[in-house]
């Protein structure tokens, strides 16, 4: 095979993983501000899970899922839309399927860790030829772009965690000030 051919596996697959991730991706944003419950219904949620304040986190998981999946979807920003992916998934993995096990069909972390896997590799195989970031000429892929995108998810996540992960605190029950 020659380098032009596995080159040209390598875009069809990035663009596969793309067109697989990102449009899931923003499905599940629009979902918690469009869906059943809406904005409203994600709130309460992540109220039940501990996120402080329930409210901006629904807001920020709901837009931080739509544009890190239009941006994947097109190619733009090399691994940070994959970084993104792996913030929300890890969040995702110590709020709502922490101690479920691995089955997703009994709310375990099975597809959090499928999706943040991908998305790391996605982000060590570039967006490719078919993408916004082949067309102003900015490419990153490798080790180092997959370390980045799974470094800066899993700290983020992290991050946001320590910050701001509160299970079992009902803010209906602190005093009032």
């Amino acid at each position: 095979m020659s380098t032009s051919e596995h080159r040209a596996e390598r875009d069809t697959a990035a663009l596969l993983l793309r067109a697989t991730l990102g449009p899931m991706l923003f499905a599940h944003g629009w979902n918690k501000v469009r869906g059943p419950g809406g904005l409203k219904g994600t709130t309460g949620w992540f109220e039940t899970l501990g996120l402080r304040p329930a409210a901006l986190h629904a807001r920020l998981a709901a837009g931080t899922e739509m544009a890190a999946g239009i941006t994947m979807t097109l190619g733009i920003a090399g691994p940070l839309p994959a970084a993104a992916a792996v913030g929300l998934m890890t969040t995702a993995a110590r709020t709502d399927h922490r101690g479920k096990g691995f089955f997703v069909f009994e709310g375990g972390w099975e597809y959090v860790g499928v999706v943040g896997g991908a998305a790391t590799a996605l982000a060590a195989l570039g967006n490719g030829r078919y993408s916004v970031d082949a067309l102003v000429r900015r490419q990153w892929s490798g080790t180092g772009a997959a370390a980045l995108a799974a470094g800066l998810g899993v700290g983020g996540g992290l991050a946001l965690l320590r910050a701001c992960y509160r299970p079992g605190d009902d803010p209906q029950d602190a005093p009032e000030g």
